[in-house]
């Protein structure tokens, strides 16, 4: 039976449906902070009835979220239409890592599961992690120790801001096209120009200066809406893993099930 994972951010909530084996499928919903337990328990089951999944078939439920008004709405969710207790990281389910920050409880729960996931992925001794979200985080880890990061403007956020402040700006798709820059001959090539490669370089000049902070070997993973996009532009990002936040849920949430048929074992 599947457990339903879930990545609460700022612009979109984010399901995914996991076996043992791996994600199966995912799909996401806009962060409504208006939403009711109704509203969200409906779209949610829809959603899970169209994947061909019953909301009866759901075995278990583990949520990060960066929105803590939705938490008590989405688990009311949960609970009156799939019938599970939806558990929250890390209050619910620690993240294994030693957890470096002036102020461990700052860190976001999506930054320490993507840390976390990354991790696991990685052979070198130090990863790096950049999340393309509604922010640009780069977050480190040595050894089992989340050291923090790095937090810059997203993509889709900047060019929100960017908006906003100006009069008349048409409408922009952010693509790098054939991957050549080259100068913008309208508003809008200008924009997706500047915002692309901008953006692209900007990772490569962080990612460079924290891999000489690091030192030693180093892995960089990408994850997130715009890691696809830049990684043909951007040489440093080799490792593009689109559900790394689902991913990293799922194996919290096997380590929950393992932990919890060892003390079943322990006490028979």
């Amino acid at each position: 039976m599947p457990a339903l994972l879930i990545d609460v951010g700022n612009t979109n909530i984010k399901f995914g449906l996991a076996e043992r084996t791996g994600l199966t499928v995912s799909f996401a919903l806009p962060t409504d902070r208006s939403a009711t337990p109704d509203s969200l328990g409906l779209a949610m089951a829809t959603a899970l009835s169209f994947h061909g999944c019953r909301p009866a078939d759901v075995e278990a439920g583990l949520a990060s979220s960066v929105v803590p008004p939705l938490n008590p709405i989405l688990e009311r969710a949960v609970s009156r239409y799939l019938g599970v207790r939806l558990k929250f990281v890390p209050a619910d389910v620690p993240v294994p890592l030693k957890n470096r920050y002036g102020r461990p409880h700052e860190v976001g729960a999506d930054r320490l599961v993507t840390a976390f996931a990354g991790r696991r992925a990685a052979s070198a001794r130090s990863v790096i992690v950049v999340d393309f979200g509604t922010a640009t985080n780069f977050d480190c880890v040595t050894d089992d120790a989340f050291l923090g990061g790095l937090i810059c403007p997203g993509m889709m956020t900047s060019l929100s801001g960017l908006v906003s402040k100006t009069a008349k700006l048409p409408h922009v798709a952010l693509d790098p096209g054939n991957g050549a820059l080259s100068i913008g001959r309208s508003t809008t090539e200008c924009i997706n120009q500047g915002f692309v490669f901008g953006f692209a370089d900007m990772v490569q000049g962080v990612t460079a200066r924290l891999k000489a902070h690091l030192g030693g070997e180093v892995q960089v993973l990408a994850t997130g809406g715009f890691a696809e996009k830049l990684a043909p532009i951007c040489p440093v990002i080799r490792d593009v893993r689109p559900e790394l936040l689902l991913d990293g849920l799922r194996q919290l949430w096997l380590g929950q099930t393992r932990a919890g048929a060892g003390r079943k074992n322990n006490l028979s």
